[in-house]
């Protein structure tokens, strides 16, 4: 084969040279002919491909016609395998069932997958793999708690059990303890107090009054008999050494507190924010139709449906993919609409940093001579632009931060092209949510 296709070539260069003779023009030269030769190898391996396809569209209506002649069985429709259900305290991503379709597993948080995360059904209508189950992550195991401290497993998270003098969520901070000196005093009693003002413990020590105030309390003023709290959030929540909380700080009596903001739970450190997958965690109300997108201090309901465009059709090929039917062979209209459109959801924090790269599109495999990438509109459009990163990326760039709450819509598109002919339009709707919150 390989020695045919260099004598074509070798022909091929003598045919070109002596159309150049007869023109009264010299011969091209070795590097003209190769890229001549390059361009008419392009040509023909276009069309190759499409000639086929034609073939197999063809042997594919031939074969389900000689079936029908001679009264052969058609697969049946309902040849499927059989439904898998969702594993306890997980979820199943992936409805179809028939033949080398896949489904997905995932775990809640805080459990952990134990078998297989992807099972695909086989053509002997069984799947591969073993069923998955989620098992119970212990929080324990990694010994958390500091300072001798004992760690109590608890359904996605742990605590701890400081010992004396050490507190915290993990019993990271010594407890501090106030104290003052005062002569010629007698030791006071403890009286009535109220949530933030508590009596002091005095002792004489050689006839001195030593008095020392519970955690979180110190010495009020000149009278060492009454303690007060310590008002931490006041004095400490926008120190030098940085916030106390993430978001906002509750002052306790004898502590403070850190709260977030609904849709997020406290980290164990106690001052940090974490947002709760309420998709993972089956907090929402999404319908089985729709797309739970979580984002950042919620979740989003999506539902995809297939664009309807004129002289065109299109059917869902996943549950964020539509791509088109065949066209008539005399329809532009149809030829010329997109090839695909696909779907994009993502969640990011509010005053996100710019310039950003928020999503790359890229072509598997060129076959024309020419790919170009566009930005076709949606809302805040301002806030994007569009720029390569190779021959075969485009990329969306965020030009400018973006002050939440906010959705915004974005449409990118990639069109192939040989010889300024149309080969294929490819569309990405891409809708980005972001959150109130800088976190």
């Amino acid at each position: 084969m390989k020695t045919m296709n260099r004598r074509y070539a070798v022909l091929l260069s003598v045919f070109i040279c002596q159309v150049y003779t007869m023109l009264a023009q010299d011969c091209p030269s070795k590097q003209d002919l190769q890229n001549s030769i390059h361009q008419v190898h392009k040509l023909l391996s276009a069309q190759e491909a499409s000639y086929l396809q034609s073939l197999r569209t063809l042997r594919k209506k031939l074969s389900l016609l000689q079936d029908s002649v001679a009264g052969r069985p058609t697969k049946a429709k309902n040849s499927t395998c059989p439904d898998l259900d969702a594993p306890v305290n997980g979820r199943k991503l992936g409805k179809i069932l028939f033949p080398g379709h896949e489904v997905h597993f995932l775990c809640d948080v805080g459990f952990e997958l134990v078998g297989s995360e992807t099972r695909q059904c086989k053509d002997s209508l069984s799947w591969s793999g073993q069923q998955p189950v989620c098992r119970d992550i212990d929080e324990c195991f990694s010994a958390p708690c500091a300072n001798r401290g004992t760690c109590a497993d608890e359904v996605n998270g742990f605590s701890c059990v400081c010992a004396t003098g050490w507190a915290g969520p993990t019993c990271q901070s010594p407890t501090p303890t106030f104290f003052v000196t005062v002569a010629n005093q007698s030791p006071v009693s403890a009286g009535a107090a109220s949530a933030f003002i508590r009596p002091s413990r005095c002792s004489l020590v050689q006839g001195t009054t030593h008095c020392t105030c519970e955690p979180g309390f110190t010495i009020s003023g000149r009278d060492s008999s009454v303690c007060t709290d310590i008002d931490e959030c006041k004095l400490f929540h926008n120190g030098p050494a940085g916030r106390l909380c993430l978001h906002a700080c509750v002052n306790t009596a004898g502590g403070y507190r850190c709260s977030c903001p609904a849709g997020y739970s406290v980290t164990p450190d106690g001052r940090n924010c974490k947002d709760i997958d309420e998709c993972s965690s089956r907090q929402n109300n999404c319908t089985r139709e729709q797309l739970c997108i979580n984002t950042y201090g919620g979740f989003q309901c999506a539902t995809v449906e297939c664009p309807p465009i004129r002289n065109a059709t299109y059917v869902k090929t996943s549950p964020v993919r539509c791509e088109r039917n065949p066209c008539p062979v005399d329809s532009r209209s149809c030829s010329q609409a997109p090839d695909s459109v696909s779907f994009h959801y993502m969640s990011v924090v509010s005053k996100l940093s710019a310039p950003r790269v928020m999503f790359r599109l890229s072509a598997v495999r060129i076959t024309g001579d020419t790919l170009r990438f566009a930005l076709l509109g949606g809302r805040g459009r301002r806030h994007f632009s569009v720029q390569r990163s190779d021959r075969q990326t485009g990329e969306l760039l965020l030009t400018s931060p973006v002050q939440g709450p906010a959705t915004l819509d974005a449409e990118l598109e990639m069109t192939e092209l040989d010889k300024r002919e149309l080969l294929g339009r490819y569309i990405t709707k891409i809708t980005i949510f972001v959150s109130p919150y800088e976190f």
